[in-house]
């Protein structure tokens, strides 16, 4: 038949399947989640003998495992006693890595655990553990450093572990992460519309937001040192947790230059969200004075060096360019005018200070 489907209650004409046999199983339930340790890692730190699967090396050779549970290709695994393996002598003259496994052999109809040998090598690599569907299917505990001439051995963890569901708020989003597991992620799904989608970590730092989902926000960037022309434009997001991508657009329609106020010698421009301040950031813009009427006090077009100073959070960045006068003066000066019927253009990405 064309068509089969399982598990149902019973067999019927219509490909349905009660029984599954062990290799159709394994290709149901490898499509529920990937190979982990059934122990979700949610507490800040833990002790080198209190996870799943923690071993000791005793008599040299022999590693001993403790109790774990495990889902490996599709089955599930648990090791209710301690368990012992021997890694093997290594008499040559190169070191070796090998790797403790969880081993699914259809063959044997089981998960046990075994040890993959590598080879002796100037820079040697642990085997690859197998995945292959109705054959034999791998998981790492540990790689093992077996050195040269029979020498002590020592073990590396390489098990992945299981963690919290994604789950998703309708608003409130923070509030409600504030109660989950830590290493939780969470969708804002925003379904009353006052902020933005996103995507956000509870994890050992407290709650962050990893990203903005959909469109990119918006805000309006004020001038600091300097009155603010008719125009000012701001779009950014969170691109990663701390971390922001923004962009900025201000537009002058004034007939006059603004000028920075007292004895200030540049001015600056305002972010979506503070800086962090343990070191300057610098980012690149563009300014226009190319318009009709351009101010005489700038060039044409500048290109402008862009930076929040060193210190506490700022949530200012201020403007520098090249020398107007002297073409060989490779410094940068600051900008006292904001040129007539001129624009500026500034993006960048930068550490912010949420963390």
């Amino acid at each position: 038949m064309a068509e089969i489907s399982y598990p149902f209650n019973e067999a019927n004409a219509n490909g349905g399947s009660q029984i599954v046999s062990q290799t159709q199983w394994q290709a149901m339930a490898r499509m529920w989640g990937g190979d982990r340790v059934d122990f979700q890692l949610t507490a800040t730190t833990y002790g080198a003998n209190f996870l799943p699967f923690n071993a000791t090396i005793v008599n040299g050779r022999t590693v001993q495992i403790n109790p774990g549970k495990a889902w490996v290709g599709g089955f599930y695994y648990s090791l209710t006693a301690q368990q012992s393996v021997t890694i093997a002598n290594n008499s040559t003259t190169k070191p070796r890595k090998d790797l403790i496994v969880l081993q699914a052999d259809m063959a044997k109809s089981a998960v046990n655990i075994a040890v993959l040998t590598g080879t002796a090598a100037a820079s040697p690599v642990a085997p690859a553990p197998r995945r292959q569907a109705g054959g034999i299917w791998e998981m790492p505990l540990y790689e093992v450093d077996a050195a040269a001439n029979n020498a002590s051995i020592s073990i590396s963890s390489r098990m992945p572990f299981d963690v919290p569901g994604r789950v998703a708020y309708p608003w409130n989003t923070e509030t409600g992460a504030a109660l989950l597991p830590r290493g939780s992620f969470v969708y804002d799904m925003d379904n009353n519309g006052g902020d933005t989608q996103k995507e956000g970590f509870l994890g050992r730092d407290g709650y962050v937001v990893t990203r903005h989902l959909g469109k990119s926000r918006t805000y309006t960037p004020s001038m600091v040192n300097i009155g603010n022309p008719s125009t000012r434009v701001g779009r950014w997001r969170w691109i990663a947790p701390n971390t922001v991508w923004f962009s900025v657009y201000i537009a002058s329609t004034s007939t006059s230059d603004l000028k920075v106020s007292s004895d200030n010698f540049t001015y600056g421009v305002t972010l979506p969200v503070p800086a962090n301040g343990s070191t300057g950031q610098v980012f690149q813009g563009h300014m226009d004075n190319n318009g009709s009427g351009a101010s005489p006090n700038l060039p044409n077009f500048v290109d402008l060096t862009v930076k929040t100073n060193r210190g506490s959070s700022t949530s200012t960045m201020y403007l520098y360019m090249p020398n107007k006068n002297y073409t060989t003066d490779t410094g940068l000066d600051g900008i006292e005018y904001f040129p007539r019927k001129g624009f500026l253009t500034i993006s960048g990405v930068y550490e912010a200070a949420e963390l």
